[in-house]
């Protein structure tokens, strides 16, 4: 080997190191996946429900989709690190689709990583319920994991909007995060009027969907969302990729995108500690 091909190639073995190490790094330090302290928090015999999307494809034979796993999966230990059981339902039931490019470097997220050596929440992302058939009653909180998959399934879904009411009338915390809150747009009160009309919510916004690029689902949350009649809220940044903002509305609570999982669902916790027993107004 000749002299400058000694000190190039260790020297490319070095930035690579470098850039493998250091990209997932600068993304936190710029709001993806910022970490979040989950403080202690004991809600030992509650329960909490997650439901995520059936929809695997952007499109008919598009590129692989799904849930987004950090949106899945911050929320599902948040919860179960303060002892509360966690079920997870799906659309149709099954195997839930995970987006595939939300488990790959640079964005794969650490409670992902626990994920994926967790072979109980494994089984229950492969087996999750149908959410026609739970009883949404029985949950203290109802969590709605986001990702391009809920675009095609969550507002077009009349058994999830009702699985929403009844459990808000029941008195459950409910939100979710991202592309999660379309699943409220059939969720209808006793009146007939919808639950959402009037009341402050987030979701993804309509920059970080352009920025991305991903323009061809059939539902846009922030474009339904206000369409519904909900007063609007989100935070921007030079790329809404990097955002975060998470919005409680009495026993509403929804968070911006990916970042505000974590956060989300530990203010869902903390809501339903604080709050007295009983539907508020």
């Amino acid at each position: 080997m000749s002299t400058p091909l000694k000190f190039l190639v260790p020297g490319l073995l070095v930035f690579g190191m470098l850039v493998w190490l250091g990209l997932p790094r600068l993304l936190v330090g710029l709001g993806f996946h910022r970490h979040y302290e989950v403080p202690a928090l004991d809600l030992s015999g509650k329960r909490a429900l997650i439901v995520a999307t059936s929809h695997a494809t952007l499109g008919e034979g598009g590129k692989p989709t799904g849930v987004a796993a950090s949106e899945l999966t911050a929320a599902y230990y948040a919860f179960a690190d303060s002892g509360m059981r966690v079920d997870v339902a799906s659309i149709q039931g099954g195997q839930i689709p995970i987006d595939p490019q939300t488990l790959r470097w640079p964005v794969i997220s650490p409670p992902d990583r626990r994920y994926l050596k967790d072979e109980e929440a494994v089984s229950r992302v492969a087996g999750s319920l149908n959410i026609s058939d739970v009883d949404a009653t029985g949950y203290d909180i109802v969590y709605l994991a986001g990702g391009w998959g809920a675009a095609y399934d969550f507002g077009q879904s009349a058994a999830l909007g009702q699985k929403m009411a009844d459990a808000y009338e029941a008195g459950a915390i409910v939100g979710g995060v991202c592309h999660g809150p379309l699943g409220f747009l059939q969720a209808k009160k006793a009146d007939g009027g919808l639950l959402i009309e009037g009341r402050r919510l987030t979701g993804v916004t309509d920059k970080q969907i352009q920025e991305l690029g991903i323009t061809q689902t059939p539902l846009h949350p922030e474009r339904e969302l206000r369409a519904a009649g909900v007063i609007f809220e989100a935070d921007t940044a030079f790329r809404d990729l990097f955002a975060d903002k998470t919005v409680v509305d009495g026993r509403i609570v929804t968070g911006q995108n990916q970042n505000s999982a974590t956060e989300t669902a530990v203010t869902m916790m903390q809501t339903l500690m604080d709050l007295p027993a009983g539907p508020d107004a």
